[in-house]
């Protein structure tokens, strides 16, 4: 019985296993079978099916580039204007349901954005149409700003700015480019003069060159060859005198003063140089001695890049001596060769060779010279090519060498940042030694028109020029230490202001009752503004920088003519600007409006006058005045 149940359960065990092994067999060939055997229950899809679904990609993407080509269409029709204020006061009101902003914003925008702006004519007073853009939905008719530009004389210009807080783009409307200087205090008539450390007169087109000679400008306002014109010469001290006080103090560079500071000059075996003690000077001096041409110049090299104003105590012996310097424009890699020789010319150009002449007069007397070696450069190069002058830059030139030529002697030769009190010196004695002794004016040599009134002819005297030129040596007296030089020039220049016009002095009379200084002396007067402003700064200065008896006589003049000016102030109001002159009342004509940058220099003068007259006329009127530049208008009835 064990041995049958062990049999069967032996056989069983057996049985099962076989069992599973054909189990097992039948699935892998079923599984072979499936995967080899191609199913035959699968039926092809119509080749129409696919064509169609083809169809319609290829349509939504035609319908997708047409939507895309339409939109860009609309905005680059309507993307030079911006929303109407209406539309953009609807877009930012606040409402308590934020759906209701969602889909009244939505609506106002599909509205804007729908209808593109149209073309529209506009007709200019009837006189002459310009073409427009309209709105309809938003009732707005857009103008361009190039038409508004040249109608209402305002400007304008796009702005980007790379700050997330403000919008890449903005336009900048703007009544006036003109900068009003608020002062910083009281005028000091010992101080900077208004606003003139700002200027810097020498660069300006209409300055021909900065005289070698004299050291002051070469006006060419009026006169293309060229004349001394004292308003531009003043202007040009007084801007200097300013900058002295403005600006950090300069480097100086000694390159030569025969005593504690000597360099290895190269001196060529057919020249001299030698140091010897001058007794009168009380210091040592270089002499020097060379032959005919260049390559017998006593020289120095450098490579000056920032130093560029060159001052030498000179005297040359011979009209064949002159100085020599040599620049480069590291730039263009052009150089240029600055020749100061002793000759009456004001400035010639042979190709690289600029030309000052330092007159006839220099010779066998010490001159101080000092030139701004930039300015120079750019004058020569100006002159070289009127039609397209390179504009050369201050940080591309470069001094290469100082040389000397011919017989003389020289001594502190230095090359610096600036040198501003040696040109407003230069300026004061100019005035000193260019004034007439008979009538104490500085007078203009050249011919001016005034459209309407007799043509002023050489020899005339202006009251701007001569407050300028007092401003100047009242400021040389007192910084010198008392000159009596410069007071008895300011004294003698006040004359002019107790002459009529007519009899060749600057006086007028407003309705034979107000005074006025005039800075052209017209008939009949024309009563130019801010030149009469000008002329009584000088006033002021001169009382208040000279003792006794002048400074008395100056205080009057400056009463006399702020007394005038008191009266007469509100004529040259126009309610949104203000006239240049008062020829609308003397010729009975159209006025004469100021432009912007003359505008700003009445406002600029008041405000500098409301610091030493407490009369609230001249505050109040400064910031009316001041206000018209920002697109305010006097009210109307």
């Amino acid at each position: 019985m064990s041995e049958f149940l062990s049999s069967h359960a032996s056989g069983t065990a057996n049985s099962g296993n076989e069992f599973d092994n054909d189990q097992r067999l039948t699935q892998q060939q079923q599984q072979r079978l499936l995967t080899t055997r191609k199913p035959q229950n699968l039926k092809r899809e119509p080749l129409v099916f696919f064509i169609m679904r083809l169809n319609l990609k290829a349509l939504l993407l035609f319908l997708t580039v047409a939507v895309m080509v339409i939109t860009l269409g609309i905005y680059m029709r309507c993307a030079a204007f911006s929303f109407s204020p209406d539309f953009m006061r609807q877009l930012g009101r606040h409402r308590h349901d934020v759906d209701t902003i969602s889909a009244s914003s939505s609506s106002s925008a599909g509205q804007q954005l729908g209808a593109p702006l149209q073309d529209i004519e506009c007709a200019i007073n009837q006189e002459y149409s310009i073409h427009c853009k309209r709105d309809e939905n938003a009732n707005e008719v857009y103008v361009p700003f190039s038409f508004l530009r040249q109608y209402f004389d305002v400007s304008g210009a796009v702005t980007t700015t790379n700050t997330g807080s403000d919008p890449p783009a903005k336009f900048n409307w703007m009544h006036s480019n003109a900068k009003v200087n608020l002062p910083k205090g009281k005028y000091d008539p010992r101080g900077v003069f208004m606003y003139f450390e700002n200027y810097n007169v020498e660069v300006r087109d209409r300055v021909k060159c900065i005289s070698a000679a004299e050291g002051v400008p070469v006006s060419t306002q009026w006169e293309k060859r060229g004349y001394f014109y004292p308003t531009q010469i003043a202007q040009f001290a007084l801007a200097h005198y300013s900058k002295n006080l403005t600006e950090p103090t300069p480097r100086i560079h000694i390159l030569e003063d025969a005593d504690g500071n000597q360099c290895e000059w190269t001196t060529p075996k057919t020249s001299n140089m030698t140091r010897i003690w001058h007794h009168k000077f009380n210091t040592s001096i270089v002499q020097f001695e060379t032959t005919i041409g260049y390559e017998s110049a006593i020289s120095i090299q450098l490579n000056q890049t920032q130093d560029l104003v060159l001052s030498v105590d000179l005297l040359l012996v011979t009209n064949s001596s002159s100085l020599m310097v040599t620049v480069l424009n590291r730039d263009t890699r052009h150089s240029y060769n600055l020749h100061y020789i002793a000759a009456e010319l004001l400035l010639s150009v042979q190709e690289s060779n600029i030309y000052y002449g330092l007159g006839s007069g220099s010779l066998n007397r010490w001159r101080h010279i000092t030139r701004d070696l930039h300015i120079d450069v750019q004058k020569g190069i100006v002159m070289g090519d009127k039609r397209s002058p390179l504009k050369v830059r201050r940080s591309d030139l470069e001094v290469l060498s100082i040389a000397f030529l011919g017989i003389g002697f020289y001594d502190n030769v230095t090359l610096s940042t600036s040198d501003h009190l040696s040109h407003f010196y230069d300026a004061a004695e100019w005035f000193v030694h260019n004034q007439d002794l008979k009538t104490g004016g500085w007078t203009n040599p050249v011919r001016r028109n005034l459209n309407g009134f007799a043509e002023l002819r050489p020899g005339w005297i202006s009251a701007m020029g001569q407050g300028h030129a007092i401003s100047v040596l009242a400021r040389a007296y007192w910084h010198s230490g008392g000159d009596v030089r410069y007071l008895k020039a300011a004294a003698l220049g006040l004359q002019p202001y107790r002459i009529k016009s007519r009899d060749g002095g600057v006086l007028a009379q407003f309705m034979d009752k107000y005074y006025w200084y005039e800075e052209y002396p017209t008939t009949p007067a024309s009563y130019v503004l801010n030149g009469f402003i000008y002329s009584l700064l000088g006033l002021y200065d001169l009382n208040s920088t000279a003792p006794g008896k002048i400074a008395r006589e100056a205080g009057k003049l400056f009463a006399q003519g702020m007394h005038s000016l008191k009266k007469m102030l509100l004529l040259y109001d126009t309610g949104s600007g203000t006239s240049y002159d008062l020829r609308h009342l003397s010729l009975g004509i159209a006025p004469n409006l100021a432009r912007w940058d003359y505008h700003a220099t009445h406002v600029n003068q008041l405000l500098l006058l409301a610091t030493i007259d407490s009369d609230p006329l001249i505050a109040q009127t400064a910031e009316r005045w001041k206000g018209y530049m920002f697109g305010k208008r006097a009210k109307h009835n």
